[in-house]
């Protein structure tokens, strides 16, 4: 297993993945303006984007992760915005190793740590995260405002 962070060179293999999450949770395929989503971010330094592969080079998974910053804690904060593995690749590690290049990132840029939002019905994720070390926040309401 091998995780790298994505550079354009990367771009079409991860557009595949990153379709196939989009389409996970139920947004329509559209790889071209995915294709230019993912552009945008890596172009820009918006995100930190991780492939994984198997060890015969065949891209399994990848993570995004976006930078925030804490004002109470004076530092940034990394929102872990996607996290996805081929499904054929799941339960072979690659979601726990992503992970943990992710928390690499945040020891790297003196992050106070990372958050994550995933649906309550996401019984595979629910399960991943508290194994790799995360806390679910119950203490704390979320919301969200959408644009009309």
């Amino acid at each position: 297993m091998k995780i790298t962070q994505a550079t354009l060179k990367d771009l079409d293999v991860l557009n595949d993945l990153f379709d196939g999450y989009r389409v996970f949770y139920e947004k329509k395929s559209d790889k071209k303006e995915s294709k230019a989503f993912l552009k945008a971010r890596i172009e820009n330094k918006e995100s930190v984007i991780f492939i994984s592969r198997d060890v015969a080079g065949i891209t399994t998974g990848f993570t995004q992760l976006y930078p925030l910053f804490s004002s109470t804690r004076l530092k940034r904060v990394w929102l872990l915005n996607d996290l996805f593995v081929e499904s054929k690749y799941r339960g072979k590690g690659f979601s726990k190793a992503l992970i943990e290049v992710a928390k690499e990132l945040c020891r790297k840029t003196g992050a106070a740590g990372m958050t994550l939002e995933t649906a309550k019905d996401n019984h595979i994720g629910n399960q991943l995260y508290p194994t790799t070390g995360w806390t679910l926040d119950e203490d704390h309401n979320f919301y969200y405002w959408e644009v009309e």
